[in-house]
């Protein structure tokens, strides 16, 4: 009987989703911190007054070219994947995890408000399974398994 693995899933904070799918996919409490993506932002964009890299009021919604910076730090690379891609190309052996950046709705408090942002969310698997590590859920979820097929093939 296996054991239920033990996952670290940090949760949603102001507007930091992309340090919070960086802190996941290395499942470890300060992989990066605010400060170190924001110092990123300033080496990626030196002596301007409004970074593009993070939102204006600096609360975060980093952008991919801090992912990936910050990805190179750790010794990792990203390498981009789209739809238009077959997803049977994919060697998971060699892959850490998934960043996504996915539609997300917009509230105030209880209010959905009409606008659609970006989110970065990590999938992520951990002992043989898949789970969506997104920060705004209360838990990690369990999305799938790791299955071999083993086949003869044809001489």
């Amino acid at each position: 009987m296996s054991s239920k693995p033990q996952i670290y899933h940090e949760k949603q904070v102001k507007e930091l989703c992309a340090l919070h799918a960086l802190n996941n996919l290395f499942q470890t409490r300060n992989t990066f911190s605010k400060s170190e993506l924001d110092t990123i932002c300033s080496r990626l964009s030196p002596n301007v007054w409004i970074n593009p890299h993070r939102s204006m009021l600096g609360l975060g919604n980093y952008d991919i070219n801090v992912i990936m910076a910050a990805l190179q730090k750790k010794g990792c690379e990203a390498i981009w994947f789209d739809k238009r891609k077959d997803p049977g190309c994919l060697d998971l052996s060699n892959i850490c995890g998934f960043i996504l950046n996915v539609p997300s709705d917009y509230k105030l408090g209880f209010v959905m408000l009409p606008l659609r942002r970006r989110h970065w969310i990590t999938i992520r698997q951990i002992q043989g399974n898949f789970y969506n590590l997104d920060s705004k859920l209360d838990s990690p979820q369990l999305i799938g398994r790791v299955c071999a097929i083993l086949f003869n093939p044809l001489n």
